[in-house]
């Protein structure tokens, strides 16, 4: 795979990530939050099964109790962080929760210090003080502006920096794929539990969030998945982040095109405050990882 070829599958990646935050929002109007998040996690760990199966076939990597503990542990963060992010999604706008949850971005090197202790770059504590500013407009100059469902997605965003911080752990470990089937797997029964004892589960309802809840699924999941594994053997750590973050684009430009979301110039001031705090901590640990 050439370097350009990888990166345009980076950049559709981006895109997939980013119009999923539509069908997100979609769902809301069907199904409840712990309905989605299970469907979604249930989908993918169904999906990515038989190419665990393949990848076991091939792997000499024994599975070790803490690489299963680990994806335990990655689907517990992510089925907190998801639950936050949709339950936000009821209230919340596409165009806020979007770059609300990019905020992991800026948690994730805080999360990393609690683990592994490893120093913080000046650069991160500004890009902490553009997040606080850029949430600051994006609720129009005050945080009183900001509902609800806002603050929900602002909290996902540490749950989904601990997920981050989590896999990377595995990483090392081998078998990314089996690993997916095990933390989608925890999402989807942790998420079903919690659905059939908190929200109404009907056959209609489900029939109604279906599209919505294929595309994440599929396609925001198990797809971009199996395209990622590929893509990032052939191009910089650096053009990654940067290609990868151009989801929260995406977004937006589906809310305004599709939903007709409207922000004021003071928030879409926000909403670039965010994009380049998050900017700037993704490159600033591919530097980093590229000193080792």
């Amino acid at each position: 795979m050439t370097r350009i070829r990888a990166d345009l599958l980076l950049l559709a990646c981006a895109a997939i990530w980013g119009f999923a935050f539509l069908f997100q929002k979609s769902a809301m109007s069907h199904i409840g939050p712990l309905t989605f998040v299970a469907a979604r996690g249930l989908l993918a760990a169904l999906v990515l099964t038989p190419l665990a199966i393949v990848e076991h076939r091939r792997s000499k990597i024994a599975i070790s109790r803490p690489f299963v503990m680990t994806g335990i542990f990655a689907g517990s963060a992510f089925v907190v962080g998801s639950f936050l992010q949709q339950a936000g999604l009821k209230t919340a706008s596409v165009t806020n929760t979007v770059f609300l949850t990019a905020l992991y971005v800026v948690a994730t090197p805080f999360i990393s210090y609690a683990f592994t202790r490893k120093v913080i770059s000046p650069l991160v504590w500004t890009a902490v003080g553009l997040s606080f500013v850029g949430t600051w407009l994006l609720g129009g100059g005050t945080l009183g502006g900001l509902g609800v469902g806002d603050w929900l997605v602002a909290a996902c965003a540490f749950f989904w920096a601990l997920h981050l911080v989590i896999a990377g752990f595995a990483a090392p470990m081998g078998r990314s794929v089996l690993f997916s089937v095990i933390q989608f797997a925890v999402v989807g029964f942790t998420a079903l539990i919690g659905a059939l004892l908190f929200e109404t589960i009907t056959i209609e309802t489900l029939r109604a969030a279906a599209p919505s809840i294929l595309y994440v699924g599929l396609f925001s999941t198990a797809l971009t998945f199996t395209i990622l594994t590929f893509a990032l053997r052939a191009t910089s750590p650096t053009e990654a982040a940067i290609l990868v973050m151009t989801e929260t684009l995406f977004a937006a430009f589906g809310a305004w095109l599709i939903l007709n979301e409207k922000l004021t110039l003071v928030s879409w001031l926000g909403c670039a405050a965010i994009l380049a705090a998050a900017l700037i901590v993704q490159i600033q640990q591919v530097r980093n990882a590229s000193r080792k």
